[in-house]
């Protein structure tokens, strides 16, 4: 069964995550969107993108602890990997990139919406947030390397030090979301706002895209193999194996 429903509105494609109530992230999931991305990039007739939730509780929970887990560490650096490539290839897709965000983005699922060009959340209390220091790990590179330059070394220092969520005025006073709206209108406000984007020259959207990503891109891939063997490292650590136990509890 797909945990992903596709839909094509004004040509765009919005992919709603299916995967239960909190869109947990694991290596279905990403092999699902990854193989999605892919046939938007080569499709001529898709114009943008929007990421949302088929639900109203999560966007996405983040990764799926109680699956990843008990993997060897050699399973897990298959899913890591595979992770880190999909918000590499989320990051830089020459679309209009729209995260529509109903539910909560914690962890994961809030890296997969810094990794879109633009980011709507609703005002019904829900949060946004990387938590990942309180699980004994470092928030994931590509997700540290983009967050700095969407939103500068303070708030990224802040937002990953702390480890906290952030509510719609708090995410939009840190730059993190564009738009804070009704519950109602995120989507069709993120379907509108691809399909401005998109409406004169997809071809120079995808060039001025490509100047602000690719510099960011070439040095995440620099040492992305070291920091990716370090974090795998970090996952095995006894302390915080006892973090991530904690956490399953409350999955």
């Amino acid at each position: 069964m797909s945990l992903i429903a596709v839909e094509r509105r004004q040509g765009t494609a919005i992919l709603a995550l299916t995967r239960g109530v909190t869109n947990a992230i694991n290596l279905e999931l990403v092999s699902e969107l990854s193989e999605a991305l892919r046939h938007i990039a080569d499709d001529p007739g898709c114009r943008g993108l929007v990421l949302t939730g088929a639900n109203e509780k999560f966007f996405s929970i983040g990764l799926d602890i109680p699956e990843l887990f008990p993997l060897s560490p050699g399973e897990f650096t298959i899913f890591y990997r595979a992770f880190n490539r999909l918000c590499l290839d989320l990051f830089t897709l020459p679309r209009p990139t729209v995260a529509a965000l109903a539910g909560h983005a914690i962890a994961g699922g809030c890296i997969l919406a810094l990794c879109c060009d633009y980011r709507l959340i609703t005002e019904d209390k829900k949060l946004m947030g990387l938590n990942e220091i309180k699980l004994g790990v470092p928030v994931p590179y590509p997700a540290d390397r983009i967050l700095h330059n969407l939103a500068g070394w303070r708030v990224a220092r802040e937002v990953m030090d702390d480890g906290e969520f952030y509510g719609g005025a708090e995410l939009l006073t840190r730059g993190l979301v564009d738009l804070v709206l009704p519950a109602e209108k995120v989507l069709p406000a993120a379907v509108e706002k691809a399909a401005e984007l998109s409406a004169h020259s997809l071809e120079a959207f995808a060039l001025i895209k490509r100047n602000r990503t690719g510099p960011v891109r070439t040095g995440i891939l620099a040492d992305l193999d070291e920091r990716e063997r370090r974090f795998v490292e970090q996952w095995y650590a006894p302390r915080t194996r006892e973090l991530l136990e904690e956490a399953m509890e409350k999955f």
